[in-house]
């Protein structure tokens, strides 16, 4: 308890800091940054680990948490984008060989590094040595995806899909809940096959799912974009690398362009995304000073590498697919982006690798 009133103090203090010194938007967005990371770490709501329990256990009940998370998020952000196009963004990202391939290399990797975006950030609140390992190696590979992410789209790509735009708010948000509903039918059928039958139903997952819908939008009606994870690990690696000599973005097409090259002259502070990453960890740290949380068994060596290269790749793919379970699923597809399709499926496919590899190593 005294852990957790040190923490709420250091926090309280943090977000004055942030409202005097950076600003009221960058206060808030801390605020809800805790706040995901509380919900995604009390509820142990994890993006990963609902989809390997529907493959290896054929238990639905995490991919019926986050399918509720989405229909609940898209009911309210679809409509906002609507109303608001030019004060709000959404998710938009292009189609293209780099979404196929950085998908399916994102859905298998996470598996073994038993983590997302949102779920590496989480779990390293928590305490967890795997996951504290991986960020760094999950930044690096971020900034070295974004630095390489012009050669993969030139590839094959075509113009982001927005279905507000094609279909107006109405006809996508029928679109998504019919996407999602076919989902749950899909994941409905294959629990059915289990031998012991499991309940499709998990009440915290489910209050959790609710939560981080609703922090969603809150996230998106205060930074003006969706929630992301992966474009703030990058950055740091960037900025650490320009710091460094190591790396001029002057000569780089991604972190060449307007928005991209002012982060880095900017305090990290000021990144939207950064600070809500910061606000995650910060949200995850709070719950583990309840109780102790971060307990894991001991891996070998071979299982710290290959989870290190886990992580690395982890990085690198969720920029050639637009981003990760955070940006590409939940915000692409809350916010009426086709690419949040694609991502689905394709990390789904890598997923079904991913847990076999998992298993082979021993995890």
């Amino acid at each position: 308890m005294n852990n957790r009133v040190g923490l709420t103090a250091v926090f309280i203090l943090f977000t004055a800091f942030l409202f005097w010194f950076v600003s009221v938007r960058q206060s808030l967005l801390f605020i809800v940054g805790i706040g995901l990371g509380a919900v995604l770490a009390g509820a142990r709501f994890g993006f990963t680990t609902g989809w390997r329990n529907l493959i290896d256990y054929r238990d639905a009940s995490g991919v019926f948490a986050q399918l509720l998370l989405l229909a609940v998020a898209a009911a309210i952000s679809i409509p906002l984008l609507a109303l608001f196009p030019s004060e709000l963004s959404a998710a938009l990202g292009p189609p293209s060989i780099s979404l196929l391939l950085g998908a399916l290399v994102f859905g298998a990797a996470m598996q073994i590094a038993d983590g997302c975006g949102s779920g590496t950030l989480y779990k390293a609140g928590l305490g967890i040595p795997l996951n504290m390992a991986l960020l760094p190696v999950f930044a690096l590979g971020s900034f070295l995806g974004s630095a390489h992410l012009n050669w993969w789209v030139g590839l094959g790509a075509v113009q982001p899909v927005s279905l507000i735009s094609e279909f107006g708010a109405t006809g996508a948000l029928l679109f998504t809940f019919l996407g999602l509903l076919v989902l749950g039918l899909l994941s409905w059928l294959w629990s059915k096959k289990a031998p012991t039958p499991r309940g499709l139903w998990n009440k915290t997952l489910l209050w959790g799912g609710v939560a981080l819908a609703l922090l969603a939008v809150l996230n998106l009606v205060i930074a003006g974009q969706p929630w992301g994870v992966v474009y703030g690990f990058g950055l740091w690696a960037a900025k650490i690398a320009q710091a460094a000599h190591l790396f001029d973005p002057a000569t780089n097409v991604f972190w060449s362009q307007p928005v991209n090259a002012q982060a880095l002259q900017q305090s990290v502070f000021l990144d939207l995304t950064s600070i809500t990453n910061i606000g995650i960890l910060a949200g995850a740290l709070w719950i583990a000073a309840r109780k102790k949380t971060g307990e894991s068994k001991p891996l070998s060596t071979q299982q710290w590498v290959i989870g290190i290269i886990a992580g690395f790749l982890l990085g690198y793919s969720s920029r050639l697919a637009f981003g990760c379970n955070v940006g590409a699923m939940v915000s692409g597809i809350s916010t009426g982006s086709l690419h949040g399709w694609i991502w689905v499926v394709m990390a789904f496919l890598g997923s079904l690798l991913g847990v076999r590899i998992r298993r082979h190593y021993g995890y």
